[in-house]
């Protein structure tokens, strides 16, 4: 059987050498003829019980196959000339394998879910990488040797060169230094074959800012650099003398020495491998997949009962509210076992257990649908003049013409003096317009800091105003905080208003000049991103205040956010107080709800521990504490999976291992959640760049259980049940310091409870509490 496969398989890549030939006579062919004889060798994919399949569309596998997919060790081609042999899981690459193109790159590595991710090496036209891959991307450590000769060993960051890193030209220079996205960029040293040298500052690949650059002779010069030669000062000092003379121009530096000391560009990869797993025809028309049956932990099936979101159990009926796609890619919404309509909120976040007598499937994600937070605020609405003197400010502020800042700012801009009042009368005045809303007097909080926050962010100024002040209404958020305060929204998500209390903008004035330091010299800060801090003073009897802060809203994001957890690491009143009925994807769930643990690629991974050890740094020097973690999770699918299924079937046997007992009954299938939107948004190319730490990024989260003998438990045991997800977390709520009312609070509840389950304690306390529960939460994905 197995030489009557090699057979076909032979056949078929002869049938496809052929057309690729005829297409290359005919100049039909992008890409140069791919050879595929070396694909003879890899025709015994190592399993006994392979499967060939040849599809209507040329495309052929051969392989094992379960559950009507490749699952286990195969060999893919296309009839276009591309062609992956390794490991599969349940459609995926998944493990070990090597991916050609027709163009003859190849891809020899690690894959999870179809990208090319974990330790690999490609190699192109463009020469050789080998190294660390993040979703299709480089990222981590890695080497790369350049067609033409040139060499680059350090670090990757999405798939640009970014970090410390050493690069060898051809002709014997190197330089050895920093690097931003593919250039050199910080501090460095650039070393010529001749001997001299420059030792200073880069940006955007070019020398700029102090620096010193020597002749092998002695002499050098020293002084500020730049391109532009009105920006250039310096002083050259012969060899052998101290003696300075300007004779020497540098800007010989820019023109001669470093035409030499090109980068070689990276080389675009024409289509991914994540991308050949996309709508495969089978799958268009596939079977819902059968999903076995859980266990307890002592191997017994369980017997119906209900799991709420923070794992406790009780003995409620055994329905599951799921998701299903139907035909056209939408998502419908019903009770799988019950057979009824679901009540709008109803156990929208519960996992559910059946019996295994009964037809039984793991714990399904509930998606309920996810609409747009808070109510508009239209006329009539009691804050509806309040939202136009907000606009009316902002349009002000940021419309008010101003001089071009540099980012280093005097000490001037973060004095606490520094405000501007300005008064907005009905009728209007020589600076404002008039306007139907009550007169009132407008403040900016050092307006200059402020607007280059702004740069620094890189915040448009028109989609800034227009996000604020645009024709659409802003809506406030259904509750005001713990704190009193309230919450809009501005109508793209984008941007967050919160009133503060005078105490909260006094210590946001306190700690600006830290802050502004931190979020400059660390561009992946958690921290919340602050835009603006402003007030509003209504004329009348009641000069009425209201102070509030424009911050970024970590929501804002095209995945809907299925579940929303705010952590801090303590454990009393860290519970949602809504009736589990009312629980929906809105509902910011806290420490004792929490029923995951977050894994995170290696590399992210160490990224986030350096950053949560540099934001708790940062916040215990200026004494702040109570803040918290928000994480918003995006469910890819609703139906788990575990890890030994990954290592065992998908690398060895092939076959399905179960999580339990069961009947194979329609009633114990599961559907699988449309992946359309997620793929179509994934696999573009241009939206890779917006993976950043806490921002898009993709990970597993692992279903936890917490024991029923220890009520307060902050994590609960791992199942070894995985979810893909799309993760985006930050830091918020920064601006509580330890005051004299909290350390009163915390004398006050230390009488009462456990003094390390409260929130209330010092900073520093805080601070270790804080990012020891967080560095347990979230682990590397290894």
């Amino acid at each position: 059987m197995s030489k009557e496969l090699g057979g076909i398989v032979k056949a078929w890549e002869a049938t496809v050498r052929k057309s690729q030939a005829s297409a290359k006579k005919k100049g039909n062919s992008f890409f140069p003829t791919m050879s595929v004889a070396h694909a003879a060798d890899d025709d015994d994919t190592g399993c006994e019980d392979c499967t060939v399949k040849v599809l209507s569309n040329g495309d052929m596998y051969n392989g094992q196959w379960t559950d009507n997919l490749p699952h286990g060790q195969g060999k893919y081609l296309w009839a276009d000339g591309c062609m992956y042999v390794g490991e599969w899981f349940r459609g995926k690459t998944m493990g070990k394998g090597r991916f050609s193109w027709p163009s003859g790159a190849t891809y020899e590595g690690e894959f999870k879910n179809g990208y090319m991710d974990g330790l690999g090496t490609y190699t192109g036209i463009g020469g050789t990488y080998k190294g660390s891959w993040v979703m299709n991307l480089k990222h981590g450590k890695g080497t790369k040797s350049y067609a033409n000769g040139d060499y680059y060993d350090g670090e990757w960051r999405r798939g640009m060169q970014e970090g410390q890193a050493r690069y060898q030209w051809t002709n014997g220079n190197h330089y050895i230094g920093q690097w931003k996205n593919g250039k050199m960029s910080g501090n460095g040293t650039m070393i010529w074959a001749n001997g001299n040298r420059y030792d200073g500052c880069w940006e955007d690949g070019l020398p700029k800012g102090n620096g010193t650059f020597r002749w092998a002779d002695g002499s050098f010069y020293v002084g500020i650099w730049s391109r532009d030669p009105k920006e250039q000062s310096g002083t050259y000092y012969p060899s052998g003398s101290q003696v300075g003379n300007l004779d020497w121009d540098p800007q010989e530096m820019f023109s001669v020495d470093l035409n030499d000391c090109k980068i070689c560009p990276g080389e675009k990869i024409s289509i991914l491998p994540s991308q050949k797993m996309l709508n495969w025809p089978w799958i268009e028309g596939e079977a819902l997949q059968k999903q076995p049956a859980l266990k307890s932990s002592k191997g017994n099936e369980t017997r119906p009962r209900r799991r709420s979101v923070d794992g406790r159990l009780s003995n409620g009926g055994a329905y599951s509210l799921c998701s299903e796609a139907d035909a056209g890619g939408d998502i419908s919404y019903g009770y799988l076992a019950g057979g009824r309509e679901a009540e709008e909120g109803l156990g929208n976040l519960q996992l559910e257990e059946m019996d295994s007598s009964r037809g039984t499937r793991p714990p399904h994600i509930r998606i309920p649908p996810v609409r747009s937070q808070g109510d508009t605020i239209s006329k009539g609405h009691r804050n509806y003049e309040l939202m136009l003197n907000l606009q009316l400010g902002i349009r002000h502020s940021v419309g008010r013409p101003a001089p071009a800042t540099s980012l280093d700012l005097r000490s001037s801009a973060f004095d606490p003096k520094e405000k501007l009042w300005t008064k907005f009368p009905t009728e209007g005045s020589k600076h404002t317009p008039p306007h139907q809303s009550c007169e009132f007097k407008w403040k900016d909080y050092c307006p200059l800091v402020f607007r280059t926050l702004r740069k620094l962010f890189k915040v448009d100024p028109a989609d800034y105003m227009l996000s604020i002040c645009g024709n659409d209404a802003l809506r406030e958020l259904s509750s005001p905080g713990k704190s009193g305060s309230f919450f809009y929204l501005t109508n793209d998500d984008k941007y967050m208003i919160k009133t503060m209390k005078k105490a909260e903008a006094k210590v946001l004035i306190r700690m600006l000049p830290a802050y502004y330091n931190h979020v400059r010299a660390f561009e992946n800060t958690l921290i919340t991103k602050f835009f603006g801090l402003h007030c509003v003073k209504l004329t009348g009897p009641a000069q009425k205040k209201v102070r509030f802060v424009i911050m970024g809203n970590l929501f804002c994001t095209e995945y809907p956010i299925h579940r929303r957890f705010d952590l801090k690491g303590s454990s009393h009143g860290r519970t949602t107080d809504k009736p589990e009925a009312e629980i929906d994807a809105t509902t910011t769930l806290k420490d004792l709800d929490l029923n995951f643990l977050f894994r995170l690629q290696k590399v992210w991974f160490q990224d986030f521990c350096r950053q949560v050890d540099r934001d708790c740094d940062f916040l215990e020097q200026e004494r702040i504490m109570d803040y918290s973690l928000l994480v918003g999770l995006h469910f890819r699918e609703t139906t788990p999976y575990t890890r030994e299924a990954i290592i065992t079937e998908g690398r060895t046997s092939g076959v399905r291992t179960p999580t339990g007992n069961g009947d194979s009954d329609s009633e114990g299938m599961a559907p699988r959640l449309s992946r359309v939107d997620f793929d179509k948004v994934f696999f573009d190319p241009d939206r890779w760049a917006s993976i950043q730490l806490g921002i898009n990024m993709p990970a597993r989260a692992e279903q936890t259980v917490r024991r029923s003998d220890c009520e307060f438990q902050l994590i609960g045991e791992p199942t070894g049940e995985y979810y893909d997800v799309i993760m985006f977390f930050g830091i918020i709520d920064i601006l509580q310091d330890y005051d004299i009312s909290k350390k009163l609070e915390h004398a006050y509840k230390s009488i009462q409870y456990d003094p390390t389950s409260i929130s209330a304690v010092d900073p520093k306390q805080y601070s270790k509490r804080f990012r020891d529960f967080i560095l347990k939460v979230f682990t590397d994905d290894s």
